[in-house]
């Protein structure tokens, strides 16, 4: 695992939940790392793909990251204060595989986020 990529992991322990790549950008030069903003963008994307971190759209567009605890599994997001639960989604997974066959398709990805209001808000 590269430096920078090692960093922002550790960044993302600390952060405890999801964090945007500003704020791992932010957290990082509070620690006095050099790692450009670019990097940081870059050791995300990489560790998206190698499916250690989670990533999650809010309603504006901007990209949250979080280490990921579990397999595949989807998201339930309060676009009010931000509470984010990992759930599973079998009936998801079923439709979505069955779509894909419907239509000639294989190896086929998806990304499922709801979102609401949680309890407490």
């Amino acid at each position: 695992m590269s430096k920078s990529l090692n960093q922002v992991i550790s960044t993302l322990e600390r952060a405890g939940g999801f964090a945007s790549a500003q704020e791992v950008y932010s957290n990082l030069r509070k620690q006095g790392k050099t790692t450009g903003l670019a990097t940081v963008y870059r050791a995300l994307q990489k560790a998206v793909s190698e499916k250690s971190v989670d990533v999650l759209r809010k309603e504006d567009g901007e990209a949250l990251y979080r280490l990921c605890t579990t397999g595949h599994h989807h998201h339930l997001l309060c676009i009010s204060c931000g509470k984010t639960i990992e759930i599973e989604g079998s009936a998801v997974e079923k439709w979505a595989n069955t779509v894909a066959k419907n239509h000639g398709f294989r190896a086929v990805t998806h990304v499922v986020e709801l979102s609401g209001l949680c309890a407490k808000c």
